[in-house]
């Protein structure tokens, strides 16, 4: 460490290292970084997809920097973005998907403009909300901040309808304390809930404080707001339903990169399924030919072995016994049979009947694909 003193005495000297230190694009492992992510990006227009095949940890680590590198640096596509497809397997596969990620700042919702209207009577309610209010084992809290909470859900549930999206009564398991609704934006239902946030506390200023919350699901954001001193809860009610909003927008993207995931996978399941059943048909064959060929090289030494054996009944002609004579005869007669009904070429050989190949014949040739479902094993 160097304090005060000694950096002002050095201070021309400093100044000369700051000088002498390269900027980080200039470095070394910046140069090699921004290679392979131009080298992948070129791969990715040009092939679609890349796949790196039983990466081990720091494999996977340096292609997330590679990755983070072309977002940072500008060098996707004008349109594109990449992804990574979510195999199950030690599979890596990287893609290049339609538009920018829906948690870029030009693609989150915008809140509305202006506060989101909370009514100041319990009339006209929501459906919804109207039975949550007649519910009193539902929302156990002093009737006062009973009441608000019941006002702030009634104004939310207002806004979500006249937005077009559907208000129903929540799915999601709460505290008695606690009451809620569920808002649903492109089928995908999302729970918001009031409560007292103290219940506990014998501080009139903090027992008299409500929290509205939304309940997590898949993500990390933001999903609990209490009153403050430059904002109160129903003021904050836009900033709710925007956050809201841009789950869905991030659900939204989430399926569809989903479903794309999955058409993918299914269309090169389909083919690793194809190219395996040749393979599999191949093999039948390839046992009959097999089966022939042996057959046809034992009918080829059965039938030597017969020649040697005529050869042999000519030499001991009028010399060997009659009886023996007679039955080494017969036993050629026999063999010469018996070779040539073994021999495939007896008849001419016609094209195999081949069967659907079962799974575990199709399991050699898919390369870790399941032959039962587009799904790949580890």
């Amino acid at each position: 460490m160097i304090d005060d003193e000694s950096a002002v005495g050095d201070g021309g000297e400093l100044t000369e290292l700051a000088k002498s230190r390269s900027p980080y694009e200039e470095r070394p492992v910046a140069r090699a970084r921004r290679v392979k992510a131009q080298e992948l990006i070129e791969r990715l227009v040009a092939e679609g997809r890349v796949r790196i095949s039983d990466p081990d940890a720091d494999e996977v680590a340096e292609w997330r920097r590679v990755v983070n590198y072309a977002k940072r640096h500008g060098l996707e596509p004008a349109g594109k973005r990449i992804e990574k497809v979510p195999y199950g397997g030690a599979v890596l596969e990287l893609f290049l998907a339609e538009g920018p990620h829906p948690n870029a700042r030009n693609q989150r919702p915008k809140v509305a403009g202006g506060v989101i209207p909370v009514p100041a009577r319990l009339g006209h309610l929501h459906p919804v909300v109207a039975a949550l209010k007649d519910d009193e084992s539902r929302l156990i809290v002093p009737s006062a901040l009973r009441r608000r909470s019941l006002l702030l859900l009634q104004g939310l549930a207002a806004e979500a309808v006249r937005r077009g999206y559907e208000v129903r009564k929540a799915r999601s398991s709460y505290s008695r304390r606690e009451g809620g609704v569920d808002i649903t934006v492109d089928g995908f239902a999302y729970t918001v809930s009031a409560r007292q946030e103290f219940p506990e506390s014998t501080n009139p200023e903090r027992s008299a404080r409500l929290v509205v919350e939304l309940a997590h699901g898949l993500t990390d954001r933001p999903g609990r707001w209490r009153d403050r001193k430059s904002r109160t809860l129903e003021e904050a009610l836009g900033v709710i339903l925007g956050e809201i909003e841009t789950r869905a927008a991030e659900d939204t993207q989430r399926r569809q990169d989903q479903r794309q995931a999955r058409a993918e996978r299914e269309v090169r399941w389909q083919a690793a399924l194809d190219v395996a059943k040749q393979q599999a048909v191949r093999e039948q064959l390839a046992q009959v030919l097999r089966e022939e060929a042996r057959g046809w090289q034992e009918a080829a030494a059965l039938s030597a072995y017969c020649l040697a054996l005529e050869r042999r009944l000519q030499e001991l002609d009028g010399t060997a016994d009659a009886s023996t004579l007679d039955s080494a005869r017969r036993w050629l007669k026999w063999a010469r049979v018996y070779a040539r009904s073994i021999d495939p070429l007896t008849g001419l050989p016609g094209m195999p009947h081949t069967h659907e190949p079962t799974a575990e014949e199709l399991e050699p040739h898919l390369k870790g694909w399941s032959p039962h479902r587009p799904e790949l094993r580890g």
